[in-house]
C-alpha cells in the first residue's frame, strides 16, 4: 500500500489543468486502476473484519452498521461492500483481477449473485464447475462493457435455474436521500423498467407544462424542478 500511496501523492502533485490531453487521460487511467486496487483491499478487509466480528468493538452489531456509522456510507453502499467481500471468497480469479486493478467494484457487484449460497448449491447439484465460471467472468469484465458482463451473468443464472420464479421487478428499486452539511440533498437510486417509465412520464408531464419563454435551464435542472413540483403537489 505504501507504493500505491506514493503514486497517488505524485499524481496529486501534478498541475492537473496544465497537463496535455494524452497525459491527462493516462493519469485518469492510473487513478482508476489505483481505485480498483484500493476497493479490492477494502472488500477483503471488510470481510475479514466481519468474520472476526470486529464491529462489536465499537458497539455495532454488523459490519454494514459499522460502515454506515463510521464510514459514513449509505445503507446501499455499505451493503454492497459487504456482499462483495463475501462473494470474493468464492471467486479467487475474480479477486485476483480485482486486486490487480483490472476489475471494478461495480463489476464485482454484478458477478456477486453467481455465488449466493443457494446458487452455489444448485451449481454443485448440476455438476457445474464454479472454478471455470470464475476464470471466465474476469476476462469478460476486463474486455467488455459492464452491460455485457451483466448479460453474461444473467445468462448463467438463467441456465442454472431455467424454471425458477420470475424476479420481482420491485427488488430492483432503491432510493437513498442524503443531506449534506450545507443542507443540500443528494439523491441516488435506481428503478426497474416499469417504475422508471412511470417516473419519467410524471417528470416529463411537469416539464412540458412549465416551459416559460426564454427558459435557460438545462434538461437536468428542468427535471429537478419537476421533481420538486411533484413533491409540492403531493404535500
Amino acid at each position: 500500500m505504501g507504493e500505491l500511496t506514493s503514486a497517488l501523492d505524485a499524481l496529486a502533485a501534478d498541475d492537473v489543468r496544465g497537463l496535455p490531453p494524452r497525459q491527462q487521460l493516462d493519469c485518469i487511467a492510473e487513478l482508476l486502476e489505483a481505485r480498483n486496487r484500493i476497493d479490492a483491499q477494502l472488500a477483503r478487509r471488510v470481510r475479514a473484519a466481519e468474520l472476526q466480528q470486529a464491529p462489536e468493538d465499537d458497539g455495532k452489531k454488523s459490519m454494514q452498521a459499522w460502515l454506515r456509522g463510521h464510514g459514513r456510507l449509505s445503507g446501499a453502499a455499505a451493503g454492497q461492500l459487504v456482499r462483495n467481500g463475501r462473494a470474493l471468497e468464492h471467486l479467487p480469479a475474480l479477486a485476483s483481477a480485482f486486486a490487480d486493478g483490472a476489475v471494478t467494484a461495480e463489476q464485482v457487484a454484478v458477478v456477486a449473485p453467481v455465488v449466493r449460497a443457494d446458487r452455489r448449491a444448485a451449481a454443485l447439484e448440476q455438476g457445474i464447475d464454479l472454478a471455470k465460471i470464475d476464470r471466465l467472468l474476469p476476462a469478460v469484465a476486463a474486455e467488455r462493457h459492464i452491460e455485457q458482463l451483466s448479460q453474461a451473468v444473467h445468462h448463467y443464472l438463467s441456465c442454472l435455474d431455467p424454471d425458477g420464479p420470475e424476479p420481482d421487478p420491485t427488488d430492483e428499486r432503491s432510493l437513498t436521500v442524503s443531506t449534506l452539511s450545507d443542507g443540500t440533498v443528494v439523491i441516488r437510486g435506481q428503478l426497474d423498467a416499469v417504475g422508471g417509465e412511470k417516473l419519467k412520464a410524471a417528470l416529463e408531464s411537469v416539464v412540458q407544462a412549465d416551459r416559460p419563454k426564454g427558459d435557460l435551464r438545462t434538461r437536468a435542472q428542468q427535471q429537478a424542478d419537476a421533481m420538486v413540483q411533484l413533491a409540492d403537489n403531493q404535500l
